[in-house]
């Protein structure tokens, strides 16, 4: 919905308010004149009722209004005497329409000294509910919003398990542009598995100021441009989502506009340069582990199997001096966890190569295997337990796997690139070359309609060979390389998909997909902060200081009160 097509919108529910109110403003003392003006009739109204003029800036929020007109329509009809519990069922299932029927059929008259209380336990529950419920939104969907870390991209730097709060003002907090949503949740209702929003009307774009902008290196929770999921973990046909509803994603920022980025061996360079990132940022890679005799559980233990997350996949001698196990790797799925207990078997379960099986099961060395880790843990097992050397691992063979997926624009996702970030107003020339680049961008994210016919590109049937864009674009990836699906493979991170930045851990569970049986508690996080310099500390033991202080605090103030009475 555009800004004309919103603004007609909100005139045509002020002459719906004007026409169900005119006459109960008249009855309580008011102009009929004052029931049509915009924000006026609010304050006006909120006087009515005997609320507080405040409460006008809650009809304006998006989603929070959604609670608060069902309020209103209320307290309209109980300010005029209309109390009963019919009442109050019939405005709500009418949507409000019901007043017409008390301002236009029935001699009412204004209640000033109306009582504000609620007369029953029900009704008292009823309205501390929705109240909290208003607060809660408003803190959720401009301020701060929990979130839980559920893969491995970023391990690491976030673990699997660790529960954030997501600050939406450090960059300024987004404004809901799907304007009829369920509150408190995102695109589903919980334990209904339906959807918990209507596509339309929705607002255009727009962010509150914030005082940061985002920058390299930052930890960054952005909604996934790629997401056409309408309910995880099952199998359904795609569904296009408003930007606010798609599923929220984590990774780092380490392009930002007016960038050009390149990967090379699975380092990140700028503009020529290789990326410094930070000092909490522990990028990992699958490593080539060589010993001087067969790979056994000793080896297995030091590199950490029995503490992390993932596994070892046995690479014969062969292809690595053949140069082949690109080819093994390149099939992905070669890639799952070891599911066997024997040491020595390849696990081949999910490869669908059928030569590539072949090949793992003729041969039978066992002194090679490959782990993810991070470059200052593979630099420490050198010399340890007979290894020999621990190599790091990159892609070389290109495909169409990576951004653009182009036959003519391959890489590998270790190695790819430049690739231009664009930024807001900049114009760039556009020809059959680039386009791949942009296509998504020009079409998807700001709307246009773009055709090719031979060499020509046509945006709004128009022929040209430039492109100005509306906002910038950002390149986000995980801190684990190569078990992280970010830009590398759906490309850029427009800006109106940015949500906040992750600030601090309050709870990290260990084994926490595994069932809440096997939950572990993992206390060196739980109060920690996600950004900053050194090592994370935890704050949790300040917390209970503080904490016990004020119960006892709390405890001989009340004593003493009790005393003085």
């Amino acid at each position: 919905m555009s800004i004309a097509q919103w603004l007609i919108f909100i005139l045509v529910i002020q002459v719906i308010h004007f026409l169900g109110t005119w006459k109960l403003y008249v009855k309580a003392g008011r102009k009929s004149w004052e029931a049509i003006v915009p924000i006026y009739n609010a304050i006006v109204l909120m006087k009515i009722i005997n609320r507080p003029t405040w409460w006008v800036i809650l009809l304006f929020i998006p989603i929070i209004n959604l609670l608060m007109f069902p309020v209103v329509w209320v307290e309209t009809i109980r300010s005029f005497g209309r109390n009963s519990l019919t009442d109050t069922w019939l405005v709500l299932l009418t949507l409000g329409f019901y007043t017409y029927y008390v301002n236009y059929a029935l001699d009412v008259e204004h209640i000033k000294e109306r009582s504000l209380q609620p007369t029953t336990m029900a009704g008292e529950w009823v309205s501390s509910i929705v109240f909290a419920v208003v607060a809660a939104s408003i803190v959720h969907t401009y301020f701060v919003q929990p979130y839980v870390i559920p893969t491995s991209s970023l391990e690491k730097t976030l673990l699997v398990g660790d529960f954030l709060f997501v600050s939406k003002f450090h960059y300024g907090a987004r404004t809901p542009m799907t304007t009829v949503a369920a509150p408190m949740v995102h695109d589903t209702i919980p334990g209904l598995g339906i959807k918990s929003y209507l596509k339309k009307p929705q607002l255009p774009y727009f962010r509150l100021p914030g005082f940061k902008k985002v920058k390299k290196n930052d930890i960054v929770v952005f909604s996934w441009p790629a997401d056409t999921v309408y309910q995880f973990y099952k199998k359904q046909k795609g569904v296009i989502k408003p930007i606010d509803k798609k599923s929220n994603y984590v990774k780092r920022c380490v392009g930002t506009p007016g960038d050009s980025l390149a990967v090379k061996n699975g380092d990140v360079y700028i503009n020529g340069e290789k990326l410094v990132l930070s000092d909490r940022a522990k990028p990992e890679f699958i490593h080539t582990i060589t010993t001087k005799n067969d790979i056994d559980n000793n080896i297995i233990q030091l590199v950490g199997r029995e503490t992390y997350s993932g596994g070892v996949i046995k690479i014969p001698k062969e292809a690595l001096l053949q140069d082949k196990a690109d080819e093994i790797l390149e099939t992905r799925t070669s890639l799952e966890f070891i599911k066997s207990d024997s040491l020595y078997n390849y696990y081949t379960g999910g490869i669908s190569d059928n030569k590539v099986i072949s090949f793992l099961k003729a041969t039978n060395v066992k002194n090679m295997a490959l782990f993810n880790m991070t470059e200052q843990e593979a630099e420490n097992l050198v010399g340890k337990s007979g290894i020999v050397s621990v190599d790091r691992f990159s892609y070389k063979k290109p495909s169409t796997d990576v951004f653009p997926q182009d036959k003519n624009l391959q890489g590998t996702s270790d190695n790819f690139g430049p690739i231009y970030l664009p930024q807001a107003g900049e114009t760039i020339k556009l020809n059959l070359g680039t386009l791949p680049y942009y296509k998504k961008i020009i079409k998807d994210y700001e709307h246009n309609t773009l055709t090719v016919a031979g060499n020509q590109i046509k945006i709004n049937n128009q022929i040209t060979d430039t492109y100005t864009f509306k906002q910038g674009y950002y390149w986000m990836m995980g801190d684990n390389r190569h078990r992280s699906e970010d830009s590398r493979v759906w490309g850029y991170v427009p800006e109106d998909h940015i949500v906040g930045t992750p600030v601090f851990i309050w709870m990290s569970i260990d084994h926490f997909t595994e069932g809440i049986g096997n939950w572990k508690i993992r206390w060196d996080r739980v109060f920690t902060t996600v950004n900053g310099e050194g090592e994370p500390t935890s704050y949790f033991k300040y917390f209970l200081i503080l904490l016990v202080g004020y119960f006892v605090f709390d405890y001989f103030r009340k004593k003493k009160k009790s005393k003085e009475e």
